[in-house]
């Protein structure tokens, strides 16, 4: 199930919306957590069909948004704990990881530039 609302500059859904097969060999699957060196890295176990520009994080709201090249928006919809939280306020990127969704390790790798809002 999909909830949208359409502004004039941006598309929000739910980020099921843009994975390969979300229901397909298990639940797509979404965990963001603090490496031992305090960055912040997104596990995910689904490829994304459209490429991720950068990733929005709102502090008041405690959410990350994923910003398309497209410049459509999709809400991940958990809050973000408050440890990863004061972690996510520090830093300008995030390593997003793709998991080997058979035997759960990773498959590749790469940086996201990350916004920070305070509304």
């Amino acid at each position: 199930m999909t909830t949208e609302a359409n502004t004039p500059e941006k598309t929000y859904g739910n980020v099921l919306d843009f994975v390969y097969n979300p229901e397909g060999s298990g639940r797509f699957q979404l965990e963001i957590s603090v490496m031992k060196d305090g960055k912040v890295a997104v596990f995910h176990n689904k490829p994304f069909k459209s490429e991720i520009a950068w990733l929005e994080y709102n502090v008041t709201a405690n959410r990350l948004d994923f910003i398309l090249e497209d410049g459509d928006v999709r809400n991940v919809g958990f809050p973000v704990k408050e440890s990863i939280a004061k972690n996510m306020q520090n830093t300008h990127q995030i390593l997003l990881i793709l998991l080997n969704d058979e035997t759960g390790e990773a498959k590749e790798g790469f940086y996201i530039p990350l916004i920070i809002h305070q509304n």
